[in-house]
């Protein structure tokens, strides 16, 4: 099997919300959920167990958008038109063709379709921890991070019979990074991330950590809950996947990168990615070895920074890995707003929603998430420490 082959595979990873990496953790690095005692026996399953990110089983309630945490919080009073598009770009809307672009894009991004999107205001940035704290600041919101994870929902999501943690594992925490010492195995994924009590958006690496000094940089450790509550209070939305597309390919077309088709690697820093051996040689070559601030590095054609790499955007869609195959209309089809509920075969229960753009944790040699074609997928409740967003409105 060639190694573009394997690449795609990764989209396919099965990894979980928070608790349950380490809940599988501890059966071994090649348990595969839903089939007790069964292994992932090939090299292509061994891949796909451990993408750049840990993909995520929902550890609190499913409820529908109009239940989550954003229905009660006051929206934010805007007194001009100026102010309601402060720190925005219009995206003017037309027609593309959407999906992969070259021999790294996983299956999940054919067919190529075309799409008409109409046009909408979008954050230039992804929304920062200034921004980020100024919400928290006028209406209290607590993120998922900073809750316990809820046993009773968690394990809606898993293979019956799957015994409670302990309770040391169930606290509010989220994901971080920590890179390994020496090269290992991509397909046990627990080696590189943990588990961390107390990390949230206002300490990214976990206790002792801090975003003082840091108010310019991407808000990390969001869940989709938090993302939409922060929009309504804004008085914006979050993007639907066409919409994160066209606008992230800058107006060029069957482009690979919001820049063009120079690889990332080539020439002088595009993005904010992996450069090295993942996950334990980062030479940083682009300067940074977590997120970046925002707008360190050129913005695509339409002035919009970061739509590749530095951390990974939400949208607003349901994640269906058939999803473009029910919408490969030869006439196009017109603002698509996604699937009506979400599909992942490897978690067929989990309610997960679309992310894009790659993180500080991608590279040409594992996920390639920095591809403006490359989807990647989620469970609501999943915050971590490359996960944020940006917004849009019409």
């Amino acid at each position: 099997m060639d190694m573009y082959r394997i690449k795609r595979s990764c989209i396919a990873f099965v990894l979980f919300t928070a608790p349950v990496v380490l809940i599988l953790a501890s059966r071994g690095p090649h348990y595969v959920p839903g089939k007790e005692g069964d292994v992932a026996d090939s090299p292509v399953e061994r891949h796909a167990a451990a993408c750049c990110m840990p993909v995520a089983s929902s550890h609190f309630s499913t409820t529908a958008l109009q239940d989550c945490p954003a229905a009660g919080l006051p929206a934010r009073s805007v007194d001009t038109a100026s102010d309601n598009h402060a720190g925005m770009v219009w995206i003017a809307g037309g027609s593309y063709n959407m999906g992969g672009d070259n021999n790294q894009a996983a299956d999940d991004e054919y067919p190529k379709h075309k799409v008409t999107v109409g046009g909408f205001w979008m954050d230039i940035t992804e929304v920062t921890n200034a921004q980020f704290a100024q919400f928290v600041k006028a209406t209290g919101y607590v993120t998922t991070a900073e809750k316990k994870p809820d046993w009773n929902e968690l394990k809606k999501q898993l293979p019956a019979g799957t015994p409670e943690p302990d309770a040391s594992v169930l606290i509010p925490a989220s994901l971080i990074f920590t890179a390994p010492a020496e090269a290992v195995p991509l397909n046990d994924y627990s080696q590189w991330w943990q588990w961390k009590a107390g990390a949230d958006w206002r300490h990214p690496h976990g206790p002792g950590s801090s975003i003082a000094g840091k108010e310019n940089y991407p808000v990390v450790h969001i869940s989709w809950y938090d993302a939409q509550a922060y929009c309504k209070w804004a008085g914006k939305r979050l993007p639907t996947e066409a919409e994160w597309e066209w606008a992230a390919r800058g107006s060029l077309t069957n482009n690979i990168y919001p820049w063009g088709n120079e690889p990332v690697d080539e020439g002088q820093p595009k993005a904010n990615s992996w450069q090295g051996h993942f996950p334990d040689n980062n030479t940083v070559k682009d300067s940074f070895y977590y997120a970046a601030p925002v707008q360190s590095y050129k913005p695509n054609g339409y002035g919009l920074y970061d739509m590749a790499g530095n951390v990974w955007e939400w949208c607003a869609d349901y994640y269906d890995s058939r999803y473009y195959q029910t919408v490969n209309n030869p006439d196009g089809i017109n603002n698509p707003q996604g699937p009506s509920k979400a599909y992942d075969p490897n978690e067929p229960l989990a309610f997960k929603r679309v992310i894009r753009g790659g993180s500080f944790l991608c590279n040409d040699g594992y996920c390639s998430g920095y591809r403006v074609s490359r989807r990647m997928k989620t469970s609501e409740d999943s915050g971590m420490e490359h996960l944020g967003f940006r917004c849009v409105k019409q």
